[in-house]
Order: structure tokens, then sequence, then C-alpha cells
């Protein structure tokens, strides 16, 4: 398998590496896969209890009320 990341993404997940956070590049990448799905398995979960999207001030004091960071844009 094959991934392009940006350059700065890859340089921080080095970072991550050589300071001891995970134990090699892929395991760094494989973490921050199973992060997103378990945060798509969730929404998935919201949206079938509120039948469609959940509330945005809803979900944001849900974020605050766990200290998540807001969402990353992705473009």
């Amino acid at each position: 398998m094959t991934v392009t990341l940006p350059a700065e993404l890859v340089a921080e997940a080095r970072e991550a590496v050589r300071r001891g956070h995970a134990a090699s590049l892929s395991a760094y990448v494989a973490e921050a896969v199973a992060s997103r799905q378990l945060r798509d398995r969730s929404l998935a979960t919201l949206e079938d209890l509120y039948g469609g999207p959940p509330p945005p001030d809803e979900l944001d004091a849900a974020r605050r009320s766990l200290r998540l960071a807001p969402p990353v844009a992705v473009g």
C-alpha cells in the first residue's frame, strides 16, 4: 500500500516516533486511521439516534465536555 501525505504531516509523525510516542511511522499512521474510523462510527451512531446529523451546537458542547479538539477540515 502506498499513501501520499503532506510533508508537514510526515515530519510531525516522524518527530512523534523519535520522541517515543509511537513505535514506528506505520504504527503512528495505523493509530491515526483507527482513530478516524472510531470517530466515523461514533458519528454514524449519533446520526442513527438523531435520525440525521446531530445539531452542530450539541456536537460542539459534547466536544467541549469531553475536551476534544474540533474536527480538522480536510480539503
